[in-house]
């Protein structure tokens, strides 16, 4: 029996690619094929982009109140089709039903908030030159080429879309190709809600073919992507041969402290979350957890003999705690760190079997390894699943240390009830977000991304705005000033 086919979305219609060429979709839980992907060509891309420049006119001139009209019915929309996008969104990436629920919730929230942002924007106004009056304002950048990644497709997708086309711009999005189904509904519903054909397009394809043609386009002005660092290099690399602006959000190993006057209850609880959450598989993931020395040996063989309590299992199953990896090639990578850790002195205090009663699927028991430094691999290197590392510590001074010892600095989490331990952790730290005694919270007004290899530029309300709009300066003279007259007869 043939299999369903996903082909990219172009001025809100299916567009087949002319090269034919298929990818298989596979579901993670039984690795049996969903559907085959059509992958878009240079020419495929080009239609896209060239739809989105043809939409950028009338979308950039059309009044705020007028597209947020459209961004708040997509809010609608999205709500309304909550379960089912939740249970494709399982299906296709093993993240478990019962969590996604909130991120079906958040990519619809996206659009709504956006919309509220851009109703906020003002300009500015100069006077204090008595000649002129001076004035700023700001307008859409343009045709955006839009990358995300397979770990959170609706609720990563839905920000670059929503922070994008809020301010008039209009974009082509790439998805991974491990998991393009339920974005690819996602925007079939962002247009049955109103929105105009070819502001959001999709391709469908993998980086080296789609998104690199994607990126190299002439008529795509900016870039934003989520996913990894060596990925976000090549990236940024290619739009910079063409001057193109880009936002990057890219990988972290955020370190998690644990005070010895936590709340260890509660400690205990946000850093399983922070690194089990989503199968494991987030940029934001605690996956360095600093415990100190005084509660170090209570507090690791409580986290183990939670994490193996963990309950693993189907997706679609609302019991499931945790499910399969995305996909084959990325649990062999997860598991090829239990070697690494291994041979580099680390004690593995749990995890890594494929759990008793799945013979298929790519299921993998959550991992804890109390490693020997935080010069190890584990402790440096970006997994990217249920893997997590424990260091212990002295003082907080040295705490600090461990967790600036890092190409990333994407998040960070400390769990203390000492205040000025709390502002010390907030204030040295070098990451983009510090998160004090609570796990994963998103304020979506405020900017968000990472120091050093975890990107560059923000997400967040008038961070988005500096990237999505250009700004430009107005003036006009109050009065007859003078002006030279090249040219004219010399005075006699």
């Amino acid at each position: 029996m043939s299999l369903p086919l996903a082909t990219s979305l172009i001025d809100g219609k299916p567009d087949r690619s002319l090269s034919g060429h298929t990818l298989e979709v596979i579901d993670p839980a039984r690795e049996e094929a969903l559907c085959a992907l059509e992958e878009a060509d240079e020419a495929a891309v080009d239609r896209a982009a060239r739809s989105a420049r043809r939409a950028f006119a009338a979308w950039s001139a059309m009044g705020t109140d007028q597209r947020n009209d459209i961004l708040f019915a997509i809010h609608d929309r999205l709500i309304a089709e909550a379960e089912p996008l939740a249970a494709l969104e399982a299906r296709t990436t093993g993240l478990p039903v019962r969590n996604l629920a909130g991120l079906v919730r958040r990519a619809a929230i996206n659009f709504r908030s956006f919309a509220e942002v851009a109703s906020t924007l003002s300009g500015e106004t100069y006077v204090q030159n008595p000649d002129y009056l001076t004035y700023v304002t700001r307008e859409a950048k343009g045709v955006a080429g839009l990358i995300s990644p397979w770990n959170a497709p609706l609720a990563l997708s839905s920000m670059r879309i929503a922070t994008c086309i809020a301010f008039g711009n209009t974009c082509v999005l790439k998805p991974s190709e491990y998991t393009p189904q339920s974005v690819l509904r996602m925007v079939e519903l962002m247009h049955e809600a109103g929105l105009p054909e070819g502001v959001v397009n999709v391709v469908n394809g993998r980086g080296q073919v789609t998104g690199a043609a994607l990126v190299d386009h002439p008529e795509v002005d900016m870039v934003g992507f989520t996913g990894g660092t060596s990925t976000g290099r090549a990236i940024m690399a290619a739009a910079g041969r063409r001057l193109k602006p880009s936002i990057m959000e890219l990988g972290g190993k955020s370190a998690a402290i644990v005070c010895a006057d936590a709340d260890l209850e509660r400690a205990l609880d946000g850093t399983l979350a922070g690194i089990y959450a989503s199968n494991g598989q987030q940029c934001l993931g605690g996956s360095r957890i600093l415990v100190q020395r005084t509660i170090a040996d209570r507090f690791i063989a409580d986290f183990v003999a939670r994490t193996r309590a963990i309950r693993i299992g189907d997706p679609l199953d609302p019991a499931t705690e945790m499910g399969p990896l995305a996909y084959a090639g990325h649990r062999d990578r997860v598991l090829s760190y239990l070697d690494i850790a291994r041979a580099q002195g680390a004690e593995v205090l749990c995890g890594g079997e494929r759990p008793a009663g799945f013979d298929k699927g790519y299921y993998v028991e959550p991992i804890a390894v109390l490693a020997k430094d935080n010069a190890s691999r584990v402790c440096q290197e970006e997994i990217f699943g249920p893997f997590a590392s424990f260091l212990v510590f002295d003082t907080i001074d040295e705490a600090i240390a461990i967790a600036n010892a890092s190409d990333f600095g994407l998040v960070a989490y400390a769990w203390t009830s000492n205040l000025a331990t709390a502002m010390r952790c907030s204030r040295e730290i070098r990451a983009g977000t510090i998160w004090i005694n609570t796990p994963m919270m998103r304020e979506l007004r405020a900017p968000f991304g990472g120091y050093k290899d975890s990107g560059t530029g923000r997400d967040g309300a008038t961070s988005s705005a500096d990237f999505f709009t250009e700004l430009k300066t107005t003036s006009i003279p109050l009065r007859d000033v003078a002006l030279p007259q090249f040219g004219a007869a010399p005075p006699i």
